[in-house]
């Protein structure tokens, strides 16, 4: 089975282009620009590179959230297009367990972190069992400090992983303290090839009602709530 796996869920976009969990070519840059105007480029571009047709393609895999709102919906966006034209298979994975992936097998909690500003962030709970990696708790939209001080009551080490984690670094120590570290630069950006390899063995969704992850509301529209709170549910409440 080939796949395109395709992550713009936050400011490094990586594409990956996989046969099972064989990765054939990966493209992956950290830059502050335009996800719009540069992915189809680039995939188009590392196909020809690899000279394969896009028709070739059998599953698109994608990282469905957290993460920035316009970079979730490009990437969403194209892979809907592209599993609907082609009419190949759509899988979705958290962002946050990529981020996760990227961590070598540990006897660590690996906690992925990504900025929700305001002091708040993207973060989930994750841990390798008998070398799979598994969610230990879901993906939640907190603040660092919360989210740091729950941690703080189990037992066992952590690792965190995802490029913000430096703007949240003190909250996690003043909690866990010792018990806390980082993992190496080369595990902080995610990558698609990461994706793909979590992908492979994942059901594929429906195409037509395939959406993001948003775990939050866009400022806009937590606006919009707050000035109508009688005419929307609130379905964006803190898990912890």
């Amino acid at each position: 089975m080939k796949l395109l796996a395709i992550d713009t869920s936050n400011q490094a976009m990586s594409i990956a282009v996989m046969e099972n969990e064989k990765i054939i070519g990966e493209l992956t840059t950290n830059l502050k620009r335009n996800h719009s105007e540069r992915l189809m480029p680039a995939i188009d571009a590392l196909m020809k590179e690899l000279s394969l047709e896009i028709q070739e393609i059998d599953r698109i895999a994608v990282a469905k959230g957290p993460g920035s709102y316009t970079g979730l919906r490009i990437g969403v966006t194209i892979a809907k297009t592209l599993a609907w034209t082609l009419n190949k298979e759509l899988v979705g994975i958290s962002s946050l367990k990529v981020l996760a992936a990227n961590v070598n097998p540990t006897h660590q909690y690996i906690v992925p972190v990504m900025d929700a500003r305001r002091g708040n962030v993207y973060t989930g709970l994750y841990q390798y069992k008998d070398g799979i990696l598994e969610e230990v708790e879901p993906d939640t939209h907190i603040s660092a400090d919360k989210w740091a001080e729950h941690l703080s009551h189990k037992e066992g080490q952590f690792i965190l992983v995802g490029e913000d984690y430096g703007k949240h670094q003190e909250t996690f120590e003043k909690h866990l303290t010792e018990r806390v570290s980082v993992a190496p630069p080369q595990q902080q950006i995610p990558k698609a090839s990461v994706l793909g390899i979590l992908s492979v063995s994942s059901e594929a969704e429906e195409v037509h009602t395939f959406t993001p992850d948003y775990l939050k509301l866009a400022e806009a529209e937590e606006n919009w709530q707050n000035a109508h709170p009688d005419l929307v549910e609130d379905n964006y409440v803190e898990k912890i």
